[in-house]
């Protein structure tokens, strides 16, 4: 951990928690009472502080709106029984973010502001943290180019922000899901493994045609074929096929390197499970499926933590799965929240103290 770093604090009047319920809150709809901001200008970073949530003032010409230079990650904070806050690998998201600069041309957030004034904030806004099971307190960084300007080149100056949310469970029920064959989420040599805006503005009409025949969301599929699955909508995805677990592999660029996904590997291993990163075909789904061996699917993301997955639809083909009689992904879901919680010893150095 970097050595304290002093970021001045503006602190809200009154705080507004104690009309909040945060028992079953929605995702991503109520923030806490600050915020941090920092401003990239002149070759560097300034204006470091943390003040009470609030708008921004932006020119219309913003570089950001017209060009989508924009970046965020996903972490999460709990409470263990003992009322002590943890962010879950929170390094991990650091890197991650930090990559998704570089493939943006973007400039790299030091550790000091990302990491000291994410501890710093979650420490001032620890009350809002829900105390409950599968709830946590979601932390969403996030850079923008904030030039004042129209022309297509990489913006000389920039705004970091730190926002917090509540949250409650992100799927509450096992999710149907929708194998996308026409439209492509990313292409090798694209930015399908940086965590950009724009990756995810791009998949709401194709979700939104999946909703409209009653799937949750859509898993996408490779640019050549349409064959290859690579990641659903907000998680990366997850195959039990007889004692082994499978999931595509990060090596054509185009999925995002999960810090969830990375755990769930190391707690299948720990499992007795063999774990395999390699190229997954529908077909091989198909196959599996008619054969009994495909014995579970599951999704892995930071905000969906693991998500039961009850049908795959391609073309017209549709496989089913009697989630209740599950038990990889119930185990799986079961140790990775015990370690998040605080009811089962953090081997991994996962939980970092707020």
């Amino acid at each position: 951990m970097v050595e304290a770093y002093s970021i001045p604090v503006t602190k809200i009047e009154r705080s507004r928690l104690p009309g909040v319920k945060l028992e079953n809150i929605p995702f991503g709809r109520t923030f806490t009472d600050h915020m941090l901001e920092a401003d990239y200008e002149n070759g560097e970073w300034k204006n470091v502080e943390i003040k009470p949530y609030q708008p921004l003032v932006i020119s219309p010409s913003l570089a950001a709106l017209h060009y989508g230079q924009a970046i965020f990650e996903g972490i999460k904070a709990y409470k263990n029984s003992a009322g002590e806050s943890f962010i879950f690998r929170p390094y991990d998201n650091y890197k991650r973010f930090n990559l998704s600069a570089a493939r943006m041309e973007m400039p790299a957030v030091p550790e000091d502001i990302f990491m000291e004034g994410m501890r710093q904030l979650v420490a001032l806004d620890s009350n809002w943290i829900p105390a409950l099971h599968d709830h946590s307190l979601y932390i969403r960084p996030f850079m923008f180019s904030s030039d004042e300007m129209i022309g297509v080149r990489p913006s000389e100056n920039y705004k970091f922000l730190i926002i917090l949310a509540p949250t409650g469970p992100y799927y509450s029920a096992p999710m149907r899901i929708y194998v996308e064959e026409k439209y492509t989420r990313a292409a090798p040599g694209g930015v399908g493994q940086a965590k950009a805006a724009g990756n995810y503005g791009s998949s709401m009409y194709v979700t939104a045609q999946a909703k409209k025949q009653g799937y949750d969301q859509v898993l996408w599929t490779d640019v050549y074929e349409h064959k290859y699955v690579q990641e659903i909508g907000t998680m990366n995805v997850f195959f039990v096929i007889g004692d082994t677990a499978v999931t595509p592999d990060l090596s054509s660029g185009t999925i995002l390197a999960g810090v969830t996904r990375d755990s769930v590997m190391t707690i299948l291993e720990e499992m007795g499970l063999k774990v395999e990163e390699k190229p997954v075909s529908v077909d091989m789904l198909m196959e599996a499926y008619k054969a009994g061996t495909l014995r579970e699917v599951f999704g892995t993301g930071t905000a969906a933590t693991v998500s039961l997955i009850r049908e795959l639809k391609y073309k017209d083909f549709v496989m089913t799965f009697d989630t209740a009689k599950w038990t990889v992904t119930p185990e799986i879901k079961n140790r990775l929240d015990a370690i998040r919680e605080g009811h089962a010893a953090d081997k991994f150095g996962w939980m970092f103290k707020v």
